[in-house]
């Protein structure tokens, strides 16, 4: 696999496990239709991995700041490689969806070889502004049920 550091820019000044994490909360059909337009001249693919299980689902206790696992938690993930340009993607994400995880592990791997960037870049970019504005949304929506007491 390409080997890829932590916080390196991947694309567009993304770090790699930003870029991930944009595309794990992508939305699925938006994802699948950016992973068919790379397939077309990506070249070849072997699937090392398609497939559903349990993984750990960690949490950090804010009192104490230690880790924990919350408990078990479905996810489907996808294993690719692309031999004609040296380069392997991976894709995880909660629940069943196979397409979806392969559509990221698609992704992953136009990312490593500097394949389509253009659409790439221009995926996360829409996918990143889409997600702050439902975060921003659901902030909201909190905010509209918070209730004022009154101190004595």
């Amino acid at each position: 696999m390409t080997e890829i550091t932590t916080g390196s820019p991947v694309i567009g000044g993304y770090a790699h496990a930003q870029a991930l994490d944009i595309l794990a909360a992508s939305r699925p059909e938006a994802i699948k239709a950016c992973a068919e337009d790379i397939l077309t001249d990506l070249g070849g693919v072997s699937v090392l991995a398609n497939r559903t299980g349990l993984a750990m689902l960690p949490f950090v206790d804010t009192v104490r700041n230690t880790a924990f696992h919350l408990g078990e938690v479905l996810l489907a993930e996808a294993h690719i490689r692309v031999p004609d340009r040296g380069v392997e993607g991976y894709g995880a994400v909660t629940g069943r969806d196979l397409e979806h995880a392969m559509a990221i592990a698609v992704v992953d791997a136009s990312i490593a070889a500097g394949h389509r960037t253009d659409l790439v870049l221009e995926f996360l970019d829409a996918e990143q502004r889409r997600q702050e504005e439902s975060d921003r949304e659901r902030l909201r929506k909190v905010e509209a049920t918070r209730v004022q007491m009154e101190t004595f």
